[in-house]
Protein backbone atom coordinates (compact mmCIF):
# COMPACT_ATOMS: atom_id res chain seq x y z
CA UNK A 1 0.00 0.00 0.00
CA UNK A 2 1.71 3.29 -0.85
CA UNK A 3 1.34 6.29 1.80
CA UNK A 4 0.64 9.71 0.78
CA UNK A 5 3.93 11.64 0.08
CA UNK A 6 5.26 14.49 2.61
CA UNK A 7 4.63 17.60 0.85
CA UNK A 8 7.27 20.61 1.02
CA UNK A 9 7.44 22.92 3.73
CA UNK A 10 5.02 20.42 6.08
CA UNK A 11 5.81 20.19 10.21
CA UNK A 12 4.97 17.73 12.31
CA UNK A 13 1.32 18.50 13.50
CA UNK A 14 0.58 20.28 9.97
CA UNK A 15 -0.19 17.58 7.64
CA UNK A 16 1.11 14.95 8.89
CA UNK A 17 -0.94 11.76 9.70
CA UNK A 18 0.24 8.43 11.22
CA UNK A 19 -0.93 4.76 11.72
CA UNK A 20 -0.30 1.95 13.68
CA UNK A 21 -1.33 -1.46 13.51
CA UNK A 22 -0.70 -3.46 16.33
CA UNK A 23 -1.46 -7.58 15.25
CA UNK A 24 -1.33 -9.61 18.53
CA UNK A 25 -2.18 -13.28 19.56
CA UNK A 26 -5.98 -12.26 20.50
CA UNK A 27 -6.65 -8.36 19.07
CA UNK A 28 -6.03 -6.56 15.93
CA UNK A 29 -5.98 -2.76 16.46
CA UNK A 30 -5.35 0.19 14.74
CA UNK A 31 -4.60 3.93 15.57
CA UNK A 32 -4.76 7.04 13.48
CA UNK A 33 -3.51 10.29 15.25
CA UNK A 34 -1.96 13.58 13.89
CA UNK A 35 0.67 15.15 16.15
CA UNK A 36 0.62 18.12 18.28
CA UNK A 37 2.73 19.81 20.50
CA UNK A 38 1.99 17.79 23.64
CA UNK A 39 2.26 14.31 21.82
CA UNK A 40 -0.61 13.63 19.66
CA UNK A 41 -4.47 13.69 19.33
CA UNK A 42 -6.28 10.39 18.07
CA UNK A 43 -8.49 10.67 14.82
CA UNK A 44 -9.63 6.98 14.33
CA UNK A 45 -9.01 3.47 16.16
CA UNK A 46 -10.24 0.18 15.68
CA UNK A 47 -9.70 -2.65 17.55
CA UNK A 48 -11.24 -6.62 17.19
CA UNK A 49 -10.82 -9.68 18.63
CA UNK A 50 -9.72 -11.59 16.16
CA UNK A 51 -8.27 -14.97 17.86
CA UNK A 52 -5.15 -15.19 15.54
CA UNK A 53 -3.55 -17.70 17.88
CA UNK A 54 -6.36 -20.09 18.22
CA UNK A 55 -5.14 -23.68 18.65
CA UNK A 56 -1.68 -22.42 18.00
CA UNK A 57 -0.56 -24.26 21.03
CA UNK A 58 -1.73 -27.72 19.39
CA UNK A 59 0.27 -27.65 16.16
CA UNK A 60 1.77 -24.09 15.70
CA UNK A 61 0.01 -23.30 12.57
CA UNK A 62 -2.67 -20.41 12.38
CA UNK A 63 -5.89 -22.04 10.96
CA UNK A 64 -7.56 -20.75 8.16
CA UNK A 65 -10.61 -19.52 10.35
CA UNK A 66 -8.31 -17.44 12.29
CA UNK A 67 -6.43 -16.47 9.35
CA UNK A 68 -9.70 -15.23 7.52
CA UNK A 69 -10.68 -13.36 10.40
CA UNK A 70 -7.78 -11.13 10.73
CA UNK A 71 -7.85 -10.38 7.28
CA UNK A 72 -11.31 -8.91 7.44
CA UNK A 73 -9.97 -7.31 10.24
CA UNK A 74 -6.80 -6.04 8.82
CA UNK A 75 -9.21 -4.92 5.73
CA UNK A 76 -11.32 -2.59 7.75
CA UNK A 77 -7.86 -0.70 9.18
CA UNK A 78 -6.90 -0.17 5.66
CA UNK A 79 -9.93 0.92 4.62
CA UNK A 80 -9.52 3.82 7.84
CA UNK A 81 -5.94 4.43 6.75
CA UNK A 82 -6.68 5.27 2.85
CA UNK A 83 -9.95 7.46 4.51
CA UNK A 84 -7.93 9.40 6.88
CA UNK A 85 -5.20 10.38 4.29
CA UNK A 86 -2.55 8.88 6.73
CA UNK A 87 1.35 9.92 5.18
CA UNK A 88 3.38 7.78 7.73
CA UNK A 89 2.53 4.10 9.43
CA UNK A 90 4.07 1.48 10.32
CA UNK A 91 2.40 -2.60 11.25
CA UNK A 92 3.91 -4.74 13.43
CA UNK A 93 2.97 -8.46 14.16
CA UNK A 94 3.55 -10.06 17.71
CA UNK A 95 3.72 -13.34 19.30
CA UNK A 96 1.56 -16.09 16.97
CA UNK A 97 3.40 -14.94 14.04
CA UNK A 98 6.57 -15.12 15.82
CA UNK A 99 5.45 -18.83 16.39
CA UNK A 100 3.54 -20.03 13.50
CA UNK A 101 5.04 -22.48 11.30
CA UNK A 102 2.81 -21.09 8.33
CA UNK A 103 3.17 -17.21 9.44
CA UNK A 104 5.16 -16.53 6.21
CA UNK A 105 1.74 -18.37 3.92
CA UNK A 106 0.25 -15.87 6.39
CA UNK A 107 2.17 -12.38 5.26
CA UNK A 108 1.81 -13.45 1.91
CA UNK A 109 -2.10 -13.14 1.68
CA UNK A 110 -1.79 -10.18 3.65
CA UNK A 111 0.53 -8.02 1.50
CA UNK A 112 -1.72 -9.76 -2.01
CA UNK A 113 -5.30 -9.20 -0.22
CA UNK A 114 -4.61 -6.29 2.28
CA UNK A 115 -1.55 -4.54 0.16
CA UNK A 116 0.05 -3.53 3.40
CA UNK A 117 3.34 -5.09 4.98
CA UNK A 118 3.40 -6.52 8.79
CA UNK A 119 6.79 -6.60 10.15
CA UNK A 120 7.01 -8.96 12.99
CA UNK A 121 8.52 -7.32 15.84
CA UNK A 122 10.82 -9.67 18.44
CA UNK A 123 10.15 -9.36 22.29
CA UNK A 124 12.92 -6.82 22.63
CA UNK A 125 11.35 -4.27 20.35
CA UNK A 126 7.81 -5.06 22.10
CA UNK A 127 9.24 -4.31 25.51
CA UNK A 128 10.58 -1.13 23.97
CA UNK A 129 7.22 0.06 21.99
CA UNK A 130 5.28 -0.77 25.26
CA UNK A 131 7.35 1.40 27.87
CA UNK A 132 7.57 4.22 25.24
CA UNK A 133 3.26 4.05 24.45
CA UNK A 134 2.52 4.70 28.57
CA UNK A 135 5.59 6.71 29.76
CA UNK A 136 3.56 9.54 30.59
CA UNK A 137 2.24 7.21 33.46
CA UNK A 138 5.34 6.44 35.29
CA UNK A 139 5.43 7.76 38.49
CA UNK A 140 8.51 9.84 39.98
CA UNK A 141 7.46 9.09 43.59
CA UNK A 142 9.17 5.86 42.07
CA UNK A 143 12.72 4.65 41.20
CA UNK A 144 11.90 1.93 39.20
CA UNK A 145 8.35 0.18 38.00
CA UNK A 146 7.98 -3.31 36.22
CA UNK A 147 5.60 -2.68 33.17
CA UNK A 148 3.67 -5.70 32.68
CA UNK A 149 1.67 -6.36 29.26
CA UNK A 150 -0.38 -9.69 29.90
CA UNK A 151 -0.84 -10.74 25.86
CA UNK A 152 -2.91 -13.36 24.04
CA UNK A 153 0.30 -15.65 23.72
CA UNK A 154 2.94 -14.11 25.98
CA UNK A 155 3.39 -11.60 28.54
CA UNK A 156 6.11 -9.20 28.67
CA UNK A 157 7.61 -7.59 31.93
CA UNK A 158 9.94 -5.20 31.53
CA UNK A 159 12.28 -3.46 34.63
CA UNK A 160 12.31 0.21 34.09
CA UNK A 161 14.60 2.96 35.89
CA UNK A 162 12.68 5.78 36.73
CA UNK A 163 15.02 9.01 36.39
CA UNK A 164 13.89 12.44 38.61
CA UNK A 165 13.72 14.51 35.04
CA UNK A 166 11.20 11.96 34.49
CA UNK A 167 12.85 10.06 31.89
CA UNK A 168 12.62 6.61 31.66
CA UNK A 169 15.24 3.58 31.08
CA UNK A 170 14.63 -0.28 30.36
CA UNK A 171 17.29 -2.13 32.88
CA UNK A 172 15.83 -5.42 31.46
CA UNK A 173 12.94 -7.51 29.98
CA UNK A 174 11.52 -10.62 29.68
CA UNK A 175 9.17 -12.27 28.14
CA UNK A 176 7.26 -15.51 28.90
CA UNK A 177 5.68 -18.38 27.04
CA UNK A 178 2.05 -18.08 28.98
CA UNK A 179 -0.47 -15.24 27.93
CA UNK A 180 -4.49 -15.56 28.13
CA UNK A 181 -5.09 -17.70 24.66
CA UNK A 182 -2.95 -20.36 25.00
CA UNK A 183 -3.59 -20.92 29.04
CA UNK A 184 -7.22 -20.42 28.22
CA UNK A 185 -7.16 -23.77 25.70
CA UNK A 186 -5.06 -25.60 27.71
CA UNK A 187 -6.97 -25.08 30.84
CA UNK A 188 -10.36 -24.81 29.63
CA UNK A 189 -12.78 -21.68 29.16
CA UNK A 190 -16.71 -23.23 29.94
CA UNK A 191 -16.53 -24.53 33.28
CA UNK A 192 -15.20 -23.49 36.30
CA UNK A 193 -10.98 -23.68 36.25
CA UNK A 194 -11.07 -26.16 39.50
CA UNK A 195 -8.64 -24.34 42.65
CA UNK A 196 -5.70 -26.68 41.86
CA UNK A 197 -5.50 -26.04 38.00
CA UNK A 198 -5.94 -22.30 39.19
CA UNK A 199 -2.82 -23.21 41.62
CA UNK A 200 -1.07 -25.12 39.08
CA UNK A 201 -1.21 -21.63 36.37
CA UNK A 202 0.27 -19.99 38.68
CA UNK A 203 2.69 -21.90 39.52
CA UNK A 204 4.10 -22.55 36.35
CA UNK A 205 4.01 -18.44 35.51
CA UNK A 206 5.68 -17.99 38.94
CA UNK A 207 8.77 -20.64 37.55
CA UNK A 208 8.64 -19.09 34.28
CA UNK A 209 9.40 -15.64 36.11
CA UNK A 210 11.47 -16.53 38.51
CA UNK A 211 15.06 -16.31 36.73
CA UNK A 212 13.97 -12.71 35.98
CA UNK A 213 13.56 -11.98 39.45
CA UNK A 214 16.81 -13.53 41.04
CA UNK A 215 18.38 -11.69 38.43
CA UNK A 216 17.52 -8.42 39.48
CA UNK A 217 16.52 -8.64 43.07
CA UNK A 218 13.02 -7.10 42.10
CA UNK A 219 11.36 -8.57 45.08
CA UNK A 220 13.52 -6.67 47.82
CA UNK A 221 13.29 -3.18 46.01
CA UNK A 222 9.23 -4.04 45.90
CA UNK A 223 9.08 -4.88 49.77
CA UNK A 224 10.21 -1.63 50.70
CA UNK A 225 8.02 0.16 48.37
CA UNK A 226 10.35 1.34 45.61
CA UNK A 227 8.53 -0.50 42.72
CA UNK A 228 5.57 0.95 40.97
CA UNK A 229 3.41 -1.51 39.20
CA UNK A 230 1.89 -0.45 35.55
CA UNK A 231 -0.08 -2.81 34.12
CA UNK A 232 -1.29 -1.89 30.43
CA UNK A 233 -2.99 -5.31 28.64
CA UNK A 234 -6.72 -6.25 28.45
CA UNK A 235 -6.62 -8.65 31.70
CA UNK A 236 -5.99 -5.04 34.10
CA UNK A 237 -7.88 -2.45 31.90
CA UNK A 238 -10.85 -5.29 32.39
CA UNK A 239 -10.69 -5.92 36.43
CA UNK A 240 -10.16 -2.20 36.64
CA UNK A 241 -13.76 -1.26 35.25
CA UNK A 242 -15.56 -3.93 37.00
CA UNK A 243 -13.92 -2.42 39.93
CA UNK A 244 -15.80 1.12 38.89
CA UNK A 245 -18.40 -0.80 38.04
CA UNK A 246 -18.71 0.49 34.60
CA UNK A 247 -22.16 -0.35 32.66
CA UNK A 248 -19.89 0.44 29.64
CA UNK A 249 -16.42 0.26 29.00
CA UNK A 250 -14.73 3.92 28.93
CA UNK A 251 -11.24 4.37 28.73
CA UNK A 252 -11.50 7.89 29.70
CA UNK A 253 -12.11 6.73 33.38
CA UNK A 254 -9.95 3.56 32.90
CA UNK A 255 -6.40 4.77 31.35
CA UNK A 256 -4.14 6.10 34.40
CA UNK A 257 -6.46 5.09 36.90
CA UNK A 258 -4.16 3.63 40.15
CA UNK A 259 -6.23 0.76 41.70
CA UNK A 260 -5.67 -0.91 44.74
CA UNK A 261 -4.06 -4.48 44.70
CA UNK A 262 -6.80 -6.14 47.22
CA UNK A 263 -9.37 -4.66 44.75
CA UNK A 264 -7.64 -6.73 41.86
CA UNK A 265 -7.30 -9.60 44.10
CA UNK A 266 -10.71 -9.69 45.60
CA UNK A 267 -11.96 -9.75 41.33
CA UNK A 268 -9.38 -12.27 40.65
CA UNK A 269 -10.89 -14.98 43.38
CA UNK A 270 -14.69 -14.23 42.27
CA UNK A 271 -13.56 -14.85 38.61
CA UNK A 272 -12.17 -17.49 39.29
CA UNK A 273 -14.32 -19.94 41.01
CA UNK A 274 -17.33 -18.74 38.04
CA UNK A 275 -17.94 -20.91 34.56
CA UNK A 276 -18.19 -18.91 31.58
CA UNK A 277 -21.86 -17.77 31.95
CA UNK A 278 -21.83 -16.55 34.96
CA UNK A 279 -18.54 -14.45 34.39
CA UNK A 280 -20.57 -12.83 31.07
CA UNK A 281 -23.38 -12.03 33.12
CA UNK A 282 -21.45 -9.79 35.23
CA UNK A 283 -20.85 -6.09 34.17
CA UNK A 284 -18.12 -4.58 32.26
CA UNK A 285 -16.55 -8.00 30.69
CA UNK A 286 -18.25 -8.77 27.74
CA UNK A 287 -18.42 -12.41 25.81
CA UNK A 288 -14.77 -11.60 24.47
CA UNK A 289 -12.93 -11.25 27.66
CA UNK A 290 -15.24 -13.43 29.75
CA UNK A 291 -13.52 -17.00 28.59
CA UNK A 292 -9.89 -15.68 28.22
CA UNK A 293 -9.90 -13.25 31.98
CA UNK A 294 -9.47 -15.93 34.64
CA UNK A 295 -5.88 -17.06 32.95
CA UNK A 296 -5.18 -13.20 32.99
CA UNK A 297 -6.17 -13.53 36.26
CA UNK A 298 -3.45 -16.27 37.48
CA UNK A 299 -0.88 -14.02 35.76
CA UNK A 300 -1.91 -11.07 37.18
CA UNK A 301 -2.14 -12.49 40.91
CA UNK A 302 1.32 -14.06 40.41
CA UNK A 303 2.95 -10.67 38.99
CA UNK A 304 1.36 -9.04 42.60
CA UNK A 305 2.17 -12.08 44.52
CA UNK A 306 5.94 -11.95 43.28
CA UNK A 307 5.87 -8.22 43.55
CA UNK A 308 3.76 -6.80 46.13
CA UNK A 309 2.49 -3.13 45.37
CA UNK A 310 -0.44 -1.17 47.23
CA UNK A 311 -1.71 -0.15 43.95
CA UNK A 312 -1.63 -0.44 40.09
CA UNK A 313 -1.34 1.79 37.47
CA UNK A 314 -3.53 1.34 35.12
CA UNK A 315 -2.67 1.86 30.97
CA UNK A 316 -5.12 1.56 28.24
CA UNK A 317 -2.16 2.41 26.11
CA UNK A 318 0.67 0.38 25.14
CA UNK A 319 2.56 -0.62 21.57
CA UNK A 320 0.74 1.32 19.38
CA UNK A 321 1.10 4.78 21.37
CA UNK A 322 4.52 3.37 21.18
CA UNK A 323 4.73 3.25 17.56
CA UNK A 324 2.89 6.84 17.19
CA UNK A 325 5.35 8.44 19.38
CA UNK A 326 8.43 6.88 17.52
CA UNK A 327 7.23 7.66 14.36
CA UNK A 328 6.82 11.03 15.23
CA UNK A 329 9.96 11.54 17.15
CA UNK A 330 11.88 10.05 13.81
CA UNK A 331 9.94 12.71 11.30
CA UNK A 332 10.79 15.69 13.38
CA UNK A 333 12.70 18.36 11.38
CA UNK A 334 16.67 18.75 12.42
CA UNK A 335 17.76 21.59 13.25
CA UNK A 336 20.14 23.50 10.50
CA UNK A 337 23.43 24.32 11.40
CA UNK A 338 24.98 27.56 10.91
CA UNK A 339 21.58 28.28 8.77
CA UNK A 340 23.32 31.93 8.20
CA UNK A 341 26.36 31.76 6.43
CA UNK A 342 29.04 33.37 8.29
CA UNK A 343 30.74 36.71 6.94
CA UNK A 344 34.19 37.67 6.87
CA UNK A 345 34.89 41.57 8.11
CA UNK A 346 34.01 43.71 4.88
CA UNK A 347 30.99 41.15 3.89
CA UNK A 348 32.66 38.83 2.35
CA UNK A 349 31.33 34.95 2.80
CA UNK A 350 33.09 31.83 3.86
Amino acid sequence: MQVKKKKKGSTPGSGNIYSAIDLGTNNCRLLVARQTGQGFKVVDSFSRVVRLGEGLGKNRILSPEAIDRTIEALNICVDKIQRRGVTHMRNVATQACREALNCDEFMERVEKEVRIKLHIIDPAEEARLAVMGCKALLDRRFTRAIVFDIGGGSTELIWVKIHRNGGSEILDWTSIPFGVVNLSEKYGTLEAVSAHHYLEMKQAILEAINVFEQENDIGGMARAGKVQLLGTSGTITTLTAMHLELETYDRAQVDGFSVGTHHIRELCRKLSILNYAERVALKSIGADRADLVVAGCAILETIMDLWPAERIKVADRGIREGMLLDMMALNQPRRRRNSRRRRRPGGTAR
